[in-house]
């Protein structure tokens, strides 16, 4: 099939896709946009502190103190994340008059792990709200971390605050920027393939080429306009 003939069977039925594209456009720019989300971002330093170094103690050049921390900076990561944890938050900001439920806060809570360091991030509608809710979240690590890890804490391990909270707010990322060009494209292809289906489809006679197609004679044609 020429491209021609392509263009013809386009330029036929055009509204089709037309259509669909405006429609695809109306949805996209004329919902309600989502209100804005903030998030407070916190890391920690989570480990064990070296032992004192002694010439009559061989202490493995402090190997395992470094692995200790390794582990537990792994266990750490997922404890700040459960509903133990949250409650605690929660209780804090209770205290302080702000009531946000436990599972909101373990719901808005990620969390993010490079050697020794965790990167906490919590998401939330209120800037004002998020600041009192990283607080809670702060010293909630720093003076109840014992309540979960009693083995260790108290014991020459330490999680030490050393950037943030920084809260600001989330910046919409590639799939987001995307999403409105992705979905006009898409009722375009979708709306150029149903045109070629009813072509398809379609037992019309047009002109005097889908006459020629059927082998059939020509006998007269009449102008359009």
């Amino acid at each position: 099939m020429e491209l021609r003939l392509y263009w013809k069977i386009l330029k036929r039925r055009w509204w089709l896709p037309t259509v669909l594209v405006l429609l695809a456009v109306a949805l996209t720019f004329l919902r309600p946009s989502p209100p804005p989300t903030y998030v407070a971002t916190m890391r920690f330093l989570v480990g064990v502190k070296p032992e004192p170094i002694s010439p009559q103690v061989y202490g493995y050049d402090r190997y395992y103190t470094w692995l200790t921390s390794e582990y537990l900076i792994d266990d750490f990561s997922e404890v700040v994340r459960g509903s133990a944890f949250a409650a605690r938050v929660s209780e804090r900001l209770k205290d302080q008059g702000l009531t946000v439920p436990p599972g909101a806060i373990q719901g808005s809570t990620q969390t993010g792990k490079l050697h020794r360091l965790i990167t906490l991030s919590v998401y939330w509608g209120n800037p004002r709200e998020l600041q009192t809710i990283a607080r809670a979240v702060v010293d909630t690590v720093r003076e109840d971390s014992g309540r979960f890890f009693p083995q260790t804490f108290g014991y020459g391990t330490e999680a030490i605050l050393v950037d943030g909270p920084h809260v600001g707010p989330v910046v919409p990322g590639l799939r987001q920027k995307l999403e409105a060009p992705v979905r006009v494209l898409l009722a375009l292809l979708l709306g150029i393939g149903l045109v070629f289906l009813w072509h398809y489809v379609d037992e019309t006679v047009y002109d005097r080429e889908d006459v020629r197609s059927l082998q059939l004679p020509l006998l007269a044609e009449i102008p359009k306009g």
